[in-house]
């Protein structure tokens, strides 16, 4: 339904997208308007502005631009009506009840009242003699009564179709349990559970939602580790476990461990900044995320080669945030859990006060690797330790370790940092490369549609985004420009829209920024719209300025396309290229 627009004023007025994105961010003034690292692409030059004047913000990396809606719509991932929720929750404003049975929010709260329950189910079904089997496993693991309750660890029940029936009894349907990825569809065409006979992990979010679990198997069919799908409530590549307690800590650091199991026993072990991927390598939205928490990381993986490669690739991915990388290095134990089980927390803090940064483990480790004391071995050292240079983005810390290294080896720290700089070049190009790729990959094929339709009339739809652009900042012009050109005057089918839009909104004396047009817009349009005023925040735009794109889009409006030239007699040919020189 739609909006109230008192509502929608009054969150205008109440939600400054600085300060809104500040929350999230660090911004640096840039006169008028403020920049920072883009959340939503891996960057390390800032190409993500917020413009206080119009409310709105574009990164020139991505593309991703629009209002603040669209900002706590894409960070927080959440719908339309939700990210209005979440606003107005934070502002104190009432929410408009009338809104409330929005089709996509209304499935994704089923679908958290649902898992919320099922939680519930699950550790209560721990408690009961079914689950002893369940509590024997995590008691032997060394898990508290505390520990296993502040987790709410569960049980899932062997028997097929237990937690469906009891969610049944509460009144959700098989459809939402199918979206909630709880059951899923047998080859006969009957449903079962998807989670039986493991001990549960309840995944939830930072607003207290259980948005997802994990299960681990105690029997050996099946894999270890079950985690729930992506569903309209939880994406695991944007989420991890245990953040909603560990963005409480008061350390400046988060521990990052591989799973549910070693977060919980560092937590237990009283060091409740630990957090753990979902079943998945740690994703470029991940790193993103524990950036806007903390400035370091500190990485601890198991100790094995799996583990070791999972670091290496973990630690490039927060280079690229620009966090600080800090690595668990211990040789007698496994993975964290062990080591606390061996030695105690005591041994752990220490271990986590002397853990090296990425560069020393990663130096260290191609050491151990090679003989240095023979010719083949320093080659095959240097080769490696050259790489992890050419990664560093400092000049003084790769001249730091090349004196290092040199002194190691025996060779001409100059040398080293030489072959270290041919390798950044290589790297700079070859990184170019791939984020045009990425971004490519990134454009939908309605996107795609409009940046083509844009590239074949480049002329029209200049003229055409200045003239919204001209509008929006000024709209006393409205009439001096609808005494010149309507909308059929568009030659690009998204600035006729926004066109449209705007001239319906004032002449009906509606507002037109951008927070007011976010039900109007895709995600897409607002975007585009938003890079629109980026390119125009510097300009001002007078009559006279406004004709002229008006004479240019008229001009261009009315010109002949190349088919119809090609379809075109010779004489009117001739007779249009004469017009074309006059005009000249």
């Amino acid at each position: 339904m739609a909006i109230p627009s008192a509502f929608i004023e009054q969150l205008k007025d109440s939600c400054d997208i600085e300060r809104v994105i500040s929350s999230y961010l660090t911004l640096k003034r840039r006169g008028r308007n403020l920049q920072g690292l883009c959340p939503f692409h891996s960057e390390k030059t800032p190409s993500f502005t917020v413009y206080p004047e119009s409310q709105s913000f574009y990164c020139f990396g991505c593309g991703a631009g629009g209002d603040v809606i669209t900002f706590i719509k894409k960070i927080e991932n959440l719908e339309y009506m939700e990210a209005l929720k979440f606003l107005a929750e934070k502002e104190g404003i009432p929410f408009p009840e009338s809104s409330a049975d929005d089709q996509a929010a209304r499935i994704k709260t089923r679908i958290l009242e649902m898992n919320r329950a099922a939680a519930r189910f699950y550790h209560s079904c721990l408690l009961s003699p079914e689950g002893r089997v369940g509590l024997d496993y995590l008691k032997n693991r060394g898990l508290s009564d505390k520990t296993i309750r502040h987790f709410g660890l569960g049980y899932s029940p062997a028997a097929w179709s237990k937690t469906m029936e009891y969610l049944r009894s509460l009144g959700f349907t098989q459809e939402e349990m199918l979206a909630g990825a709880l059951i899923a569809k047998g080859r006969n065409g009957g449903f079962y559970d998807l989670f039986r006979n493991r001990v549960m992990f309840p995944i939830i979010d930072l607003r207290g939602n259980v948005i997802g679990f994990g299960g681990r198997a105690l029997e050996e069919k099946g894999p270890k580790y079950l985690n729930s799908a992506d569903t309209p409530a939880f994406k695991k590549s944007k989420n991890l476990f245990a953040l909603n307690f560990a963005k409480a800590s008061k350390e400046n650091s988060l521990i990052l461990t591989e799973g549910y199991m070693d977060t919980i026993s560092v937590h237990q072990a009283g060091f409740t900044n630990a957090v753990a991927t979902l079943g998945t390598s740690l994703t470029p939205e991940q790193s993103r995320l524990i950036a806007q928490y903390v400035p370091e990381v500190i990485i601890a993986y198991d100790s094995d080669g799996p583990g070791q490669t999972a670091t290496k690739r973990a630690a490039g991915l927060f280079s690229e945030t620009g966090i600080k990388v800090k690595v668990l290095s211990y040789q007698e134990a496994k993975d964290p859990d062990e080591y606390i089980k061996k030695f105690g927390p005591l041994r752990f803090k220490r271990l986590l006060e002397g853990s090296a940064n990425a560069t020393e483990f990663a130096l260290a480790k191609a050491r151990n690797a090679h003989d240095i004391t023979t010719d083949d071995g320093k080659l095959e050292y240097l080769k490696e330790a050259v790489a992890v240079l050419a990664g560093l983005p400092s000049p003084v810390e790769r001249d730091v370790y090349a004196a290092k290294i040199a002194e190691e080896v025996g060779v001409s720290k100059d040398a080293i940092l030489m072959q270290a700089r041919s390798q950044i070049k290589k790297r700079v190009h070859e990184q170019k490369k791939k984020e045009e790729r990425e971004l490519a990959l990134q454009v939908g094929s309605h996107s795609a549609s409009q940046d083509r339709e844009r590239r074949e009339n480049l002329r029209a739809a200049q003229a055409e985004e200045s003239i919204l652009a001209a509008l929006y900042k000024n709209p006393d012009l409205l009439q001096e420009v609808l005494q010149r050109i309507t909308s059929n005057d568009f030659v690009t089918a998204l600035n006729r829209k926004v066109f449209d839009i705007i001239l319906d909104r004032l002449t009906n004396n509606r507002p037109i920024e951008l927070i007011s047009l976010s039900d109007l817009l895709s995600e897409e349009e607002l975007a585009r719209l938003s890079s629109v005023l980026a390119a125009a925040s510097d300009i001002k735009y007078g009559k006279e300025d406004l004709f002229r794109c008006i004479d240019v889009l008229k001009e261009c409006a009315h010109a002949p396309k190349f088919g119809d030239i090609k379809e075109m007699a010779t004489d009117s040919i001739n007779d249009y290229i004469k017009s074309l020189r006059n005009k000249k």
